[in-house]
């Protein structure tokens, strides 16, 4: 228990379909925090699961993101940051708490809410010069929401469709009572 007035660390976990900006969303919560004085490190867990290919049984490569995590996060909260901000997918209860274990912190999670056709075209100009890479995107976005409608996995939802990053940033921190 800390006696010294610090708040005691904690993890927020922004997650949602593709395209709905997590990334983008959790880089402006982290500079946030870092404008209000708050020790933070954001995290982008795709990162930490890029090495190809991923196992047959391990299709997003989830067990080496979090061996990954769980030394990021360790690092981070011992070069004390007290918030993580973690931008990622996780589609169901054990993976959430799986996560948790990982971080070794409390974790809130907060879905970020985006109307499908407004993904489409985030994702239709992200992708503008890869068909492939759009096809894919445009089809595991539809699959990811309802996969996510399903698990209920957040602790609360932000709409993230019509206002601007730093918006849903905001609401995002206030969500969390993270002011």
């Amino acid at each position: 228990m800390r006696t010294d007035g610090a708040p005691a660390a904690g993890a927020l976990l922004i997650t949602g379909t593709v395209g709905a900006g997590k990334t983008s969303v959790a880089d402006s919560v982290g500079t946030l925090l870092t404008d209000a004085g708050v020790p933070n490190a954001v995290i982008d867990m795709d990162w930490l699961s890029r090495c190809r290919p991923a196992p047959p049984d391990d299709r997003f490569n989830f067990a080496l993101l979090l061996r990954n995590l769980r030394c990021v996060a360790g690092n981070y909260l011992d070069a004390g940051a007290t918030r993580l901000v973690l931008a990622g997918v996780v589609e169901d209860a054990d993976d959430r708490a799986r996560c948790a274990e990982a971080v070794g912190v409390g974790l809130s999670v907060c879905r970020l809410r985006v109307r499908l056709p407004v993904v489409r075209q985030r994702l239709t100009r992200r992708h503008a010069d890869e068909p492939d890479a759009l096809r894919w995107h445009l089809d595991r976005s539809g699959e990811l929401d309802g996969i996510l409608e399903r698990a209920g996995v957040e602790d609360f939802t932000v709409d993230a469709t019509d206002r601007s990053v730093e918006q849903v940033a905001a609401a995002v921190i206030d969500a969390a009572d993270w002011r």
